[in-house]
């Protein structure tokens, strides 16, 4: 390590903020590869008396750096929060997992009781699970309290390793007389879907001791939105439930409502963005009108819920004495629908709890009022199949915008003509709403969508570039954890629209840009990446390419990455 970087570190070390037990290397956006690096870390993490919270947060941490402090940790008895989050930034995937091992393993041996252990930000894929796992199941979780893995890219392969990790360490905490009680979980952006979810429900179910939950973005559909409904009916203490951005349908949201009723601590409730439509938000109302006195706040934004279902959501918070928000905002509500739903609110005295409804959908048009009644005619058991099967395709649209609604470019529109302003003007949702539409089952679609999202793409700036990276990881993330998709035959296509490999049939590339290949160079370091492409990839850059000579630079950069993934594979 150069003398710079050391008196470097020394100086940021020298700043290190030290609250009461706690040690903080937070946001110092150190970069710690080798035993050298950490040096002054460790002496700190060693002198410190009654270390009972580490942050580790915001920098980048390699496998030997991780060890080095691992050892510091090894007499750390009193150490009680984790705060790690966003601390492998940069790193390999294969990283990863030794380094947590290394960390868990010393907290083990130090046989310390945490409270809190936070994750996010990493992701580090099931195989970063895998590299918690150990820890979870041990003593030194057994007094835990917060689980917070937010955006760490766990999969339903990772969500059911957790699931088991959490049961196993309630029934062996449970077994030495003083029972396993999570009372935080957080796990948003993880893509744990149906499968992911229900194995969690049921670790959920077993514990009974959560008072919140957050898993936004997640892509749970009604079977683990009902699952998670029944776990939740177990847990008596239950205060903060979001579940944002994931598709309820009316089953989910009639599921979630009949849950809701067995409890009574509930104070925020956010399914925004979870489709619960005009019926399930009908019984959500009756839930909140016949019960959940301590409620305070309710999202059911952006759900398709009509006039009628939205008043009497409206009504059903008209006596709750601490209530604070009511979000209604980007439902089907229309104009006049609109002006009642404020006219309610003024006259139940609640006209400040009622968030904005700047980006109401305006009223179905008759068609539409015409599908839902089919959908929601729950009396002719016949209409069960019809049922799935709109669900199977709001699975695939369930975010999409009415062609009416001026106010974000169609997801289409961007793939066949993508700009920039396009993409951003999508919102928060695009990565979603992206998904959706590219069909990963077909390669050639899905690598068609690939360079058509990193064409857009600006090293310079920050905004698109996330937003950019963000979508690609949405796709390929989808599509390579899809057992039927032909990851080699996907990488062959890539290869032959950009013009590294010859088609039989002659298909024109596409004129190659830095964002291609520095799009391609990020997703390679991800995790759901496969590491036997990671060759075949390394064999066509390297081999000289006219269509590669005006992207030297961004060539270079994935030449370099590919070569250093190469030992991996």
């Amino acid at each position: 390590m150069a003398s710079d970087d050391v008196a470097n570190l020394a100086d940021s070390l020298a700043k290190t903020q030290v609250n009461e037990g706690e040690l903080s290397y937070k946001g110092k956006g150190l970069k710690l590869d080798n035993a050298q690096s950490v040096e002054q870390m460790v002496k700190e993490i060693g002198e410190f008396e009654g270390l009972r919270a580490l942050r580790l947060e915001g920098n980048t941490i390699g496998v030997e750096a991780a060890q080095t402090i691992a050892k510091a940790l090894e007499n750390k008895s009193d150490l009680q929060c984790c705060h790690w989050s966003d601390m492998f930034t940069g790193r390999l995937r294969a990283e990863i997992p030794p380094a947590l091992v290394s960390l868990g393993d010393a907290l083990i041996l130090a046989g310390a009781r945490l409270k809190v252990l936070d994750l996010s930000d990493n992701a580090f894929g099931p195989d970063g699970v895998k590299g918690i796992e150990k820890l979870l199941k041990s003593a030194a979780c057994h007094t835990l309290q917060e689980l917070r893995l937010n955006n760490c890219g766990m999969g339903i392969g990772g969500g059911k390793i957790l699931a088991a990790a959490l049961s196993e360490c309630h029934q062996q905490s449970s077994a030495l007389g003083a029972p396993f009680k999570l009372k935080v979980f957080i796990a948003g952006r993880n893509r744990l879907e149906n499968d992911g979810a229900t194995a969690l429900a049921q670790a959920f179910q077993l514990m009974g001791s959560l008072e919140e939950v957050h898993m936004p973005q997640n892509g749970i559909n009604y079977p683990g939105v009902t699952a998670l409904a029944t776990a939740m009916q177990h847990n008596p203490q239950l205060r903060v439930l979001n579940l944002n951005d994931n598709t309820f349908t009316k089953k989910g949201a009639m599921a979630m409502a009949q849950a809701l009723k067995h409890l009574r601590n509930v104070q925020v409730i956010n399914f925004g963005d979870c489709l619960v439509r005009s019926e399930g938000a009908s019984a959500l109302a009756e839930t909140v009108r016949e019960g959940l006195p301590l409620l305070k706040e309710l999202n059911l934004s952006f759900g398709e819920i009509m006039e009628e279902a939205a008043l009497e959501v409206a009504q059903s918070v008209q006596h709750k004495d601490q209530f604070e928000k009511l979000d209604l905002n980007g439902n089907s509500l229309g104009e006049d629908g609109c002006k009642s739903l404020k006219q309610l609110m003024e006259s139940i005295n609640m006209a400040d709890k009622l968030g904005s409804l700047s980006d109401d959908e305006g009223e179905p048009e008759d068609d539409e009022d015409d599908d839902d009644d089919d959908d929601d005619d729950d009396d002719d058991e016949d209409v069960e199949e019809e049922e799935e099967e709109e669900e199977e395709k709001t699975e695939l649209n369930q975010f999409s915008t009415p062609p009416s609604a001026p106010r974000t470019p169609d997801v289409s529109s961007f793939l066949s003509f993508p700009s920039p302003d396009k993409l951003l003007r999508l919102g928060e949702k695009r990565s979603v709403l992206i998904q959706q539409q590219v069909d990963v089952l077909d390669v050639c679609k899905t690598a068609e969508a690939f360079l058509k999202i990193s064409s857009v793409y600006k090293d310079n700036d920050a905004e698109v570039k996330s937003a950019v990276l963000e979508s690609i990881d949405a796709v390929l993330s989808k599509a390579f954890f899809t057992p039927s998709f032909q990851g080699l035959a996907f990488v062959s296509s890539l290869l032959v629209m950009v013009g590294l490999l010859k088609s039989e049939d002659k298909l024109k590339p596409v004129k190659v840009v830095p964002g291609h290949l520095l799009c391609l160079e990020h997703a390679v370091k991800q995790s759901y990446f496969p590491r036997e492409h990671i060759t075949v990839l390394n064999a066509f850059m390297s081999r000289p390419n006219k269509s590669l000579e005006v992207c030297s630079s961004a060539r270079d950069r994935l030449k370099n990455t590919l070569q250093k993934l190469i030992p991996e594979c």
